[in-house]
């Protein structure tokens, strides 16, 4: 337990030297995260074929921006995670709270098989589309039961 204090400590005295609080680096953590999943969806279907008019780059220009916005996405969600892992745990006082806590139990998990997905070839052409989707709706809902309930009723700022 006194290594739990420790990096809880060390973590803290991190996250406030730029952030009011730990609760608000996550909120604007998970912010930049659904900001670059928005980025994800749009250019995986700029990918697929669509979106042709609004994104008017080439596929071959499109696929390293879809490939590093979700490399990036995914490491801003780390100390979001560990905090809500580590420090807060797994909740149910409330139906946000544990929409919140269950859908973070398996958002790595939708993460994981989105990728796996990727580098398979073994699959439906629709299935990868509905995976990335998927993870961006669970991404999605997470914001919006964490940072977007925090920005509404708690204080918009750092």
């Amino acid at each position: 337990m006194h290594i739990l204090a420790s990096v809880n400590s060390t973590y803290t005295s991190i996250v406030t030297s730029v952030f009011s609080s730990t609760i608000a680096a996550k909120a604007w953590l998970a912010s930049i995260a659904v900001g670059l999943a928005i980025v994800q969806v749009s250019t995986g279907a700029r990918i697929f074929g669509k979106l042709q008019h609004v994104i008017p780059l080439q596929p071959s220009v499109v696929a390293p921006i879809h490939r590093w916005s979700g490399r990036l996405a995914i490491l801003f969600t780390l100390p979001v995670a560990f905090h809500c892992i580590f420090i807060l745990g797994f909740s149910t006082y409330n139906t946000r709270v544990l929409v919140h806590s269950i859908l973070g139990s398996f958002v790595y998990g939708v993460i994981v098989v989105k990728l796996l997905m990727v580098h398979s070839r073994k699959h439906p052409g629709w299935s990868l589309p509905l995976a990335g989707g998927t993870l961006f709706a669970v991404l999605v809902t997470l914001w919006a039961t964490s940072a977007a309930w925090y920005f509404t009723n708690v204080r918009f700022g750092f």
